[in-house]
């Protein structure tokens, strides 16, 4: 299988938690090209899979993701957001692609979010043999909020970046069709300058002999 691995990332983003680590990473699909991520997993870890279609196009991508043993374990055709969770039966390379192949004129901006293993508690919280403190339990309540508010705040950034690229794409089609529009009006008023003055133009009478 061919793939093409595009250097031009927005930006990338690795956490590494113990046995439990996630890729964030929003990269640039061009039209007519298919980008493929490769990564190793154990048998029995806990995957979830999540992308969105940022800007480009119908804001629609085909995602594709394989095992170690090449059978395809989720597809989906033009999407614009998915999320997807599984439990991996083999350990090997797992690969996840992303084809704009379907597109030969619009670029795509994807965001893709691929954690790898269940989150491991606060440290020193995970091998507690009695109940804990409140303060503990105070710590984790803390920690699981400050995790939802990252996702909730990557969301809202993700919506705010399509949100603003929709709009600029409407102001640069407003911007067109008032220019076609001025040039029409004045190409119609010179039009009607012409054909008035050619009603009050005076004519010279034919001389017959």
């Amino acid at each position: 299988m061919n793939t093409q691995i595009s250097y031009n990332y927005l930006f990338i983003l690795v956490l590494s938690l113990y046995t439990s680590y996630a890729t964030e990473l929003t990269f640039e699909l061009p039209d007519s090209a298919k980008e493929c991520f490769h990564q190793e997993i154990h048998k029995n870890t806990s995957v979830t899979l999540e992308f969105q279609v940022v800007t480009g196009g119908q804001y629609d991508v085909d995602v594709s993701l394989q095992d170690p043993r090449g059978q395809v374990i989720y597809k989906q055709i033009k999407m614009q957001f998915d999320s997807h969770t599984f439990t991996a039966e083999h350990t090997g390379v797992y690969v996840v692609c992303f084809s704009n192949e379907f597109s030969t004129f619009s670029h795509k901006l994807v965001y893709m979010d691929f954690q790898v293993g269940d989150e491991q508690p606060l440290p020193g919280l995970g091998e507690h043999v009695t109940v804990m403190t409140q303060m503990e339990s105070s710590a984790q309540d803390i920690h699981k909020a400050l995790t939802t508010i990252l996702d909730y705040q990557t969301h809202h950034r993700l919506r705010e970046a399509q949100g603003r690229k929709r709009a600029e794409d409407l102001n640069e089609r407003v911007l067109w069709w008032s220019i076609m529009e001025t040039v029409a009006v004045i190409t119609i008023a010179v039009g009607q300058v012409f054909v008035l003055k050619n009603f009050f133009t005076e004519r010279k009478p034919f001389n017959i002999k």
